[in-house]
């Protein structure tokens, strides 16, 4: 008999829940697993606990685990009950913020590079061949990308023409001799435990390392969740801080579906202890700037925005994944959607729940 459980670890966070409705959508069983860490990380606004709520009232064949990543006994008996029906693991749940690591070291260490240890413990004993898809980061590759030949244009920061990195940064940057911050560090760890199950035990698996992972299900706070948060202070009139760079950093921006379909196509043919860079990629990019003015026109209201010339450690200049390596691999899959549908939708979400709150 085929086996048809996804189990998806921080089911109720962005990436998470779009991975549960996109193999719901398909009639696979799913597990999920999430505590809610995220309002603890970035306070009640910040909570995923309504979209949990929302998954459990609406998805029929959905069961939740309601356990910390970190508790290796808790998330084994989630796999040995469910061992003989494991098709894939989808592993979004992390600590996502550069500020709050370096407040908490231990535990953003613990979430994000024991957590995976633990899931990874638990799919080799359980479900040794099932893909295991892990979210990683651009952040693993510290601030390396700094030191590119970057110009500063009127209202953007971008490489000089003809790098090798024009198209996007590719997986053949180096991750060492640089600064990550202490989250980076802790994905390292994680992105670097994945590849290892996979070419030491044969596991099949994946880390994407994204850029702006983004969509209208995305609780923005202003440590993480850049275009999800700008669009919220755009809209309701609170004041927004713009760090560092002139306000002219690139980021390149992915809609949470079009990442989830990516998955999707990993796990129907799933290959050995992969790497992919996988964000907007020049198909939808901006800087902080062109967000802002975006983001003013299509809400039709003026952002209150104030400058601070320190930026934070860690953050990058200009990010532009290279997609090319994942393409390559899997050439059916394709952007469906640009900046512009995304800031669209998250406008609507923003709105919606202005008027229901």
């Amino acid at each position: 008999m085929k086996r048809n459980t996804i189990i998806v670890t921080g089911s109720a966070g962005l990436i998470g829940s779009e991975t549960v409705k996109h193999f719901a959508a398909e009639g696979r069983q799913i597990v999920g697993i999430d505590n809610d860490m995220r309002s603890r990380f970035f306070g009640a606004e910040a909570s995923t606990r309504s979209t949990r709520d929302q998954l459990v009232q609406t998805i029929a064949d959905y069961e939740h685990h309601d356990i910390d990543i970190r508790n290796a006994d808790a998330v084994r008996d989630v796999f040995k009950k469910h061992a003989k029906n494991i098709a894939a693991v989808v592993h979004t749940a992390a600590q996502p913020s550069h500020d709050w690591a370096a407040r908490d070291p231990q535990m953003d260490f613990g979430v994000n590079a024991n957590g995976t240890l633990n899931l990874l413990e638990a799919a080799r004993e359980f479900c040794l061949d099932a893909p295991f898809v892990f979210t990683s980061t651009n952040k693993v590759y510290g601030d390396t990308p700094n030191r590119l030949p970057l110009r500063e244009l009127p209202l953007r920061w971008e490489i000089e023409p003809g790098h090798e990195y024009e198209p996007g940064i590719s997986e053949s940057m180096s991750i060492d001799g640089t600064k990550h911050s202490l989250f980076g560090a802790s994905k390292v760890a994680a992105d670097i435990l994945v590849q290892e199950y996979g070419r030491y035990f044969g596991m099949p698996t994946a880390c994407f390392r994204g850029g702006c992972l983004t969509g209208p299900a995305h609780a923005g706070t202003e440590l993480h969740g850049f275009l999800s948060y700008l669009m919220k202070c755009t809209v309701t009139g609170r004041p927004y801080r713009v760090f560092g760079y002139g306000g002219k950093q690139v980021r390149d921006n992915i809609h949470s579906f079009d990442l989830v379909e990516a998955f999707g196509a990993f796990i129907e043919a799933p290959r050995v202890a992969e790497v992919y860079n996988l964000g907007g990629s020049r198909h939808s990019n901006c800087s902080m700037l062109e967000a802002i003015k975006l983001c003013e026109e299509i809400s039709g209201r003026k952002l209150t925005w104030t400058y601070e010339e320190n930026n934070r450690i860690g953050d990058h200049i200009w990010w532009i994944s290279d997609v090319r390596r994942f393409q390559e691999h899997y050439p059916n899959w394709k952007f469906r959607y640009g900046l512009r549908e995304i800031l669209e939708e998250i406008h609507e979400a923003v709105v919606g729940s202005a008027v229901t709150a």
